[in-house]
């Protein structure tokens, strides 16, 4: 039986707030990922990203900034990366953010390209269309362990893993940890609109390069 707490929020939750956070935040990756250029480290991108979203205005983090240059872009949040791993002019990467707009936390990711690698790029659409794929399934009312069931059918059918330890997660008023209740993957009810985002996560079969992309479910 899923917790009873998993969905609950506090007392200054807001529907529109939280959507007003999911596009400060899009804005803001957008942003950030165009000022990543070859020939940085990735430290070098996460104080861009932290000087961009004070820039956007911000009130704080609710989780660090992740950025992923190259084979980096396998390794799941808790893992860390190589080091000294310098965007190549030739390369992928991928941008993380969790940042707290009017009390409401954001937590957006996706993953570029730099130079005209057709696997990175191919690698990259697989994602999102992963994700869009994982979106429409949830519309029918699946689980959220039925729903990463699907996705991983679905990325295999494609030519891609799934990496399975990246699964979702709640978001809601900060601090959601109040009420978390462990992953989407692992939620055996139906996720309800605006509070569960959806994580992707994939690598090559063979190559050293995998895609991440996370948005919010939302009606």
């Amino acid at each position: 039986m899923p917790n009873a707490t998993a969905e609950n929020t506090g007392t200054s939750f807001s529907t529109a707030r939280m959507l007003e956070a999911r596009e400060r935040s899009w804005a803001a990756l957008h942003d950030i990922a165009a000022h990543i250029v070859p020939g940085m480290t990735e430290p070098e991108a996460v104080a861009v990203a932290g000087e961009r979203l004070n820039a956007a205005g911000m009130q704080r983090i609710w989780h660090p900034s992740i950025i992923r240059f190259g084979a980096n872009t396998l390794k799941t949040f808790r893992q860390r990366s190589a080091p000294d791993t310098v965007l190549a002019q030739n390369d992928i990467f991928f941008v993380d953010l969790g940042p707290v707009f009017e009390g409401h936390e954001g937590d957006v990711g996706d993953t570029f390209v730099v130079g005209d690698d057709s696997i990175m790029h191919a690698c990259v659409e697989a994602a999102r269309e992963l994700f869009r794929r994982g979106e429409a399934r949830w519309r029918e009312g699946v689980t959220g362990v039925a729903l990463y069931d699907y996705v991983a059918t679905q990325a295999e059918s494609l030519g891609w893993r799934l990496n399975h330890e990246t699964k979702g997660h709640r978001v809601g008023d900060y601090p959601h940890a109040v009420h978390k209740a462990g992953n989407l993957g692992d939620f055996d009810a139906t996720p309800v609109p605006g509070l569960w985002i959806l994580e992707i996560q994939i690598a090559h079969p063979e190559l050293p390069i995998g895609a991440f992309y996370e948005d919010l479910l939302m009606a």
